[in-house]
C-alpha cells in the first residue's frame, strides 16, 4: 500500500526513533509498504518516520544512480544491486566528509550541497532478521547516512549552516503548510491530506 509521506513539520520526523520488535506481526507489511510508497515517489531511500511509523526501520535502493553520468564507475558498480532493508542499524562514520547535492521525499524541491563521511561501518538487521555488518563508501554511504539521520530525528537541512536554513525559511514553511505541488502523495503537519 502506498503511504503519505510526510511533509517537513512533522513533528515525528524530529524525534528518534523507537527500536523495531521483532515480535511485531506486521512487520513485513510495513516493508512492503516502504518499498511501494519509495517507488511510487521515485526515492532513493526512505524511513519509517517518514510515513508517520517511530520505527529505527529504514529501506534503500541506490539503483537509479546508476543512470547518472555524474557518478564515476566505481559508485555505479557499487549501487547496481544496492537494495536493502536496514532494521535497528547502528552506523560508524569515518573518513573525509565530501560535498554532495542531497534531496529529501519530505521536502520536496529542496536540493542542497551537504557534506558527509565518505565511509561508513554499518550494523543492522536486515528483512530476514539476520544480523549483517557492513562497510560502504559513496554515494551508498551517503544514502545510508541520510536515512539513518531520519530514524535519529535530524533532516539535511539540519547539517545547512545557520544563515542557509534562515534562507530557506520561506520555502520550508510553504512546504509545511501544503503550498506545493508534488507529483506523489504527502501529508503536511497543518492539512489533513493533499
Amino acid at each position: 500500500m502506498i503511504l503519505p509521506i510526510l511533509a517537513y513539520g512533522s513533528t515525528v520526523l524530529k524525534r528518534k526513533a523507537q527500536t523495531v520488535n521483532f515480535d511485531d506481526q506486521g512487520l513485513y507489511e510495513i516493508i512492503n509498504n516502504l518499498w511501494e510508497t519509495m517507488y511510487a515517489a521515485s526515492g532513493v531511500g526512505l524511513a519509517a518516520p517518514q510515513v508517520g511509523l517511530s520505527l529505527r526501520l529504514f529501506i534503500v535502493d541506490g539503483t537509479p544512480f546508476c543512470e547518472d553520468d555524474k557518478i564515476d564507475q566505481k559508485n555505479k558498480d557499487q549501487l547496481k544491486d544496492f537494495k536493502k532493508v536496514f532494521i535497528n542499524p547502528v552506523i560508524k562514520e569515518s573518513g573525509e566528509e565530501w560535498c554532495f547535492n542531497e534531496g529529501c521525499l519530505s521536502i520536496p524541491d529542496i536540493r542542497e550541497d551537504i557534506y558527509r563521511k565518505q565511509n561508513i561501518i554499518i550494523e543492522y538487521f536486515n528483512e530476514k532478521f539476520q544480523l549483517k555488518k557492513e562497510n560502504f563508501s559513496g554515494i551508498a554511504a551517503r544514502i545510508i547516512q541520510h536515512e539513518f539521520d531520519h530514524i535519529e530525528g535530524f533532516l539535511f537541512t539540519d547539517k545547512l549552516p545557520s544563515l542557509k536554513r534562515k534562507m530557506l525559511n520561506g520555502k520550508l514553511a510553504d512546504i509545511s503548510k501544503g503550498n506545493i505541488e508534488v507529483d506523489y502523495l504527502m501529508r503536511f503537519p497543518s492539512l489533513k491530506n493533499k
